[in-house]
């Protein structure tokens, strides 16, 4: 039976035994849902209109080959995942589409399993991304629920805030019994609340109107009645025989957390009082029960919020999760200017490599070398921006302000130099690669840039470029930066000139440094 499938697959080949081949021994048993095109032409109009998950593509066809789609593609759709299906494997065409994006490339024919495996691969970046989209609509839902829990909790706050201060329990609860005298009239109040499972009281809290003599609200009249029922059910307004006294239980529901009453000399309550009363009780258990509500809305939101934080941090840089979590307002497009470090490391070599390599040992190898990459940037605390293949971008000085930026970033390539040689002792020959590195430092726009529904902190500018060309021109082992990172480093480190480097898009050679030593 056919797994249920919500993921979009175009295939496009001109070979119809090839296509239904596909369809009905691939695609269909798994669930798939099914576009298919049978030549480039057609086949790109169709990617740009249905947006498929996964486009199954052919090398060799009529009217546009794979590779001149692929190309159109590209200028407009950088993230859908493709794998090419083609009859004449070779280094270089391997090398030249998975410089276009190509997740993977299977050699025709090819057996149902095999083409399973390179689906699987290739839709792990979609479904990851598809995990991310919904953890994010989980953390919205989460915090439109908190806010609209906040938002009640401050409407009850603010009916009974005559009579409540929340920053201190004992003052709210003297404020209670000094409000019950006041509109009552009454020369005794007294609060009692009790603990819900047992009817027993807990805390009480009496005072008199100054200048008056007490009515004789005995204490242990709360221990009988009202208090020994407390928790059951609504007893309403009580009156105590042979004494001038109201009785109210603090109600929440069938619930009841404790009694308020109050006493009169020589004079009777009226129908009025008895209605101020059960009014006043009614504010009362709210502003009892705001108190734990409050407390427990701390706890709940901590715990979210911890929880939030774990599950992005999988996804975003932890400097990220905390500036957001602290200033949700600034999850929002746009940018501002600010001088920041840049910091780009490449592996050399890895796209030659990979064309030797089994994916299963090129994934896990790149990962291993990713990771290396990865820890030298964060022990400086720097912010990863994105993998780009073999590629590793990040920045220093944002979000989180950073006055030795410049010098952190050097350190990290520092480090990752340091890294990759412990890292070598315990990987064979073949796989000793190393990273070209390039820094740069100025003025960029650092923002979020995408859409409302996805987007990505990240910076833009010259600096940026120039960071990535001075990567590009970088040997393996070598850590190259500009002469602004020189300039603001040249008491730190020992530099030499690396002179006439062309860097792409300039108009003339310029001398960069590269770095030898750090001072300290």
């Amino acid at each position: 039976m056919p797994v249920q499938n919500d993921l979009k697959v175009l295939i496009v080949d001109d070979s119809t035994q090839i296509r239904d081949f596909v369809i009905e021994y691939v695609l269909q048993p798994n669930g798939f849902q099914i576009e298919a095109a049978t030549d480039g032409v057609t086949g790109l109009q169709k990617a740009r209109e249905i947006a498929p998950d996964l486009i199954l593509l052919d090398y060799e066809m009529p009217r546009m080959t794979g590779l001149e789609l692929l190309r159109n593609l590209r200028r407009t759709d950088e993230k859908t995942p493709v794998i090419l299906m083609t009859s004449h494997g070779s280094e270089q065409i391997a090398i030249e589409v998975f410089r276009l994006g190509v997740q993977d490339y299977v050699i025709k024919p090819f057996a149902v399993e095999e083409m399973l495996n390179a689906i699987e691969k290739a839709l792990y970046v979609t479904r990851l991304q598809r995990e991310k989209e919904e953890l994010t609509q989980q953390l919205l839902l989460s915090n439109k629920q908190l806010e609209q829990r906040v938002y009640e909790l401050d409407i009850l706050y603010k009916i009974g805030k005559s009579i409540t201060a929340l920053s201190n329990p004992d003052t709210m609860l003297d404020r209670i019994v000094d409000a019950v005298l006041f509109i009552t009239n009454g020369d005794e109040g007294a609060l009692v609340l009790v603990d819900p499972s047992t009817g027993k009281p807990y805390k009480h809290v009496k005072k008199q109107r100054m200048g008056r003599k007490s009515p004789k609200m005995a204490r242990p009249r709360y221990s009988t009645g009202i208090l020994m029922e407390a928790g059951t059910r609504d007893q309403g307004v009580q009156k105590v025989e042979g004494d001038n006294l109201l009785s109210v239980p603090l109600q929440l529901g069938q619930r009841v957390v404790g009694t308020l009453s109050v006493g009169k000399q020589r004079r009777n309550f009226t129908i009025y009082d008895e209605q101020l009363l059960r009014m006043l009780a009614d504010y009362a258990a709210i502003a009892v029960h705001n108190l734990q509500l409050v407390h427990r809305l701390q706890r709940t939101k901590e715990r979210e919020k911890q929880k939030i934080r774990d599950l992005f941090e999988k996804y975003v840089p932890s400097t990220i999760v905390e500036k957001l979590l602290a200033q949700p307002h600034q999850a929002g497009l746009g940018g501002k200017r600010q001088t920041v470090t840049v910091f780009f490391a490449d592996v050399r070599g890895f796209s030659t490599f990979s064309t030797r390599t089994s994916p299963e040992v090129l994934i896990e190898l790149l990962n291993q070398y990713i990771r290396v990459a990865a820890d030298a940037v964060l022990s400086e605390q720097g912010t990863l921006d994105k993998f780009m293949g073999d590629a590793v971008m990040a920045f220093f000085n944002a979000p989180v302000a950073q006055e030795d930026h410049a010098w952190r970033a050097v350190r990290a390539a520092w480090k990752l130099r340091e890294k990759i040689e412990l890292l070598h002792k315990y990987l064979p020959t073949e796989q000793r690669l190393r990273f070209g590195v390039g820094i740069g430092y100025g003025e960029v726009v650092v923002g979020n840039v995408g859409t409302s529904e996805l987007m990505n902190f990240t910076v833009i500018g010259d600096t940026v470029n120039r960071a990535k060309r001075l990567q590009e021109n970088a040997r393996g082992g070598q850590i190259l930066i500009s002469q602004e990172t020189y300039y603001a480093l040249q008491d730190q480190i020992e530099a030499q000139p690396v002179e006439n480097i062309h860097l792409k898009g300039q108009s003339r050679p310029e001398t960069v440094y590269e770095v030898v030593k750090l001072n300290n």
